[in-house]
């Protein structure tokens, strides 16, 4: 039981608890409420105080490219496509040991920042590299976090009119093959799940029409998820308009890539209509501030997607185009972002806060298992210390979460601690990071 602290996003309706308590039995929450803790609960054998901190959901990242941990300092001034073609021949040296190295650091880091669920979209796999789903879900594994890797692909290389060189795009028929199989191989569907496959072509300018829409039949067919980069950045509405005669969301669509199945990374320029499709049809987004900033893409739609009734979670993104790669940073940045757009009225604390747990949440289709705290839910949990140096004297722990002052002490992942006292206790952070850097050095020293 953790008692005795604040408890916020205990459900959809946006209870809080000043002071309050949690009970957890195995994987899952069993009773949660205001202290004093009732009576039936008094003689629990483990009991944690959780006086000056707040409790939260575990925070759910809904995009990111775990092998970039390895890229992190690359092209940081340019453009996105400008971005890729630096990085792409360097990606096109990843195997499954470098990959394994740049996940469990990356998973680590994102831990220590509060995250219990993360997804990773992976979609460069050198001839020859090895198996690099496995190693990212091995990865997963040992450092202990809910893991939802999408399969990614490219099939439009440089010769064909793409961006990417064409040593790491695939054929057709084997990327359907290899995602087929990796379904079959990994996904879960159990309610506690640690592992559940999505099925993920690159983005509208590194993949064909053809693979788009025979990727969606296959996940449909499969029962998983789909999800894919779209509306980024202008380059990218141009190249649709030129290439399509469609802007990237009107292309989607044409595809059958709009659902309640469906989670898109960006959509930093959609229309007003595109919003109202993405709320009508069940589309997700995962909303990346951060990385969105670095690469000067632009500001997504935020308030206007959450006004409409579309589901938005946070994502860090890929490490080479967010190199702090802090999940907790995202509640800020998002909230920064959007009142910069839309003034100071455009997002509140909870807001982004809502995001990053229940919205998370929503667009992998695990609201009745994640993203809040309430009874029966899994025990996804994580516990803030808010009365410390930084964020002494501010009345509303929320705030404190948010605008930028928190420190993470402990990390549950269905009831399992991951974190305890500020430390990684599934792995040694020492070992991560030695190994991540020997690989970052090894990659760079190879071209």
């Amino acid at each position: 039981m953790i008692e005795g602290c604040a408890v916020a996003a205990v459900d959809g309706a946006g209870t809080e608890y000043p002071s309050g308590y949690v009970v957890l039995d195995g994987t899952r929450i069993v009773a949660v409420g205001a202290t004093p803790v009732p009576p039936e609960y008094a003689a629990c054998t483990s009991r944690i105080d959780g006086s000056g901190c707040l409790l939260t959901p575990g925070l759910v990242n809904t995009h990111h490219h775990l092998y970039q941990w390895l890229t992190r300092g690359f092209a940081t001034d340019t453009t996105l496509f400008g971005w890729l073609t630096t990085l792409y021949p360097i990606w096109a040296r990843i195997d499954a040991e470098r990959v394994y190295d740049a996940a469990a650091a990356n998973l680590g880091w994102l831990a220590l920042t509060g995250c219990t669920t993360s997804t990773d979209h992976h979609y460069v796999f050198p001839r020859h590299g090895g198996d690099l789903l496995e190693a990212e879900i091995k990865a997963a594994a040992d450092i202990g976090l809910r893991f939802h890797p999408a399969r990614g692909s490219m099939n439009l290389g440089e010769s064909a009119g793409g961006l990417p060189p064409d040593s790491v795009v695939e054929a057709h028929d084997h990327i359907l093959a290899a995602t087929d199989a990796a379904i079959d191989r990994w996904h879960d569907n159990s309610f506690d799940s640690m592992l559940r496959i999505a099925v993920a072509p690159c983005s509208p300018f590194s993949v064909t029409a053809e693979l788009m829409r025979d990727s969606a039949a296959l996940a449909r067919a499969k029962g998983v998820r789909l999800h894919t980069h779209l509306a980024e950045t202008l380059d990218e509405d141009d190249f649709c308009r030129e290439t399509y005669g469609r802007t990237p969301a009107e292309y989607a669509e044409d595809l059958g890539w709009l659902g309640p199945d469906v989670w898109m990374a960006h959509c930093v320029h959609l229309s007003d209509e595109a919003i109202r499709r993405f709320a009508t049809t069940g589309t997700g987004v995962a909303h990346c501030p951060t990385s969105n900033g670095r690469l000067g893409a632009g500001a997504a739609p935020v308030t206007e997607l959450l006004a409409a009734g579309a589901s938005v979670g946070l994502g860090v993104d890929g490490s080479a185009s967010n190199e702090s790669g802090r999940m907790v940073d995202e509640l800020h940045q998002a909230l920064l972002v959007a009142r910069v757009r839309r003034g100071p009225l455009a997002l509140t604390a909870r807001d982004s806060l809502v995001m990053a747990t229940h919205g998370g949440a929503r667009c992998l289709g695990r609201q009745d298992e994640i993203g809040s705290i309430e009874v029966g839910k899994l025990a996804d949990l994580a516990l803030w210390r808010v009365d410390s140096l930084g964020g002494a004297g501010v009345a509303d722990p929320v705030i404190t979460l948010v605008f930028g002052a928190p420190e993470l002490e402990r990390l549950f992942v269905g009831g399992r601690a991951v974190v305890e006292g500020g430390r990684l206790l599934t792995a040694d952070e020492s070992a991560l990071a030695g190994r991540a850097a020997r690989a970052s050095a090894a990659i760079r020293q190879d071209g």
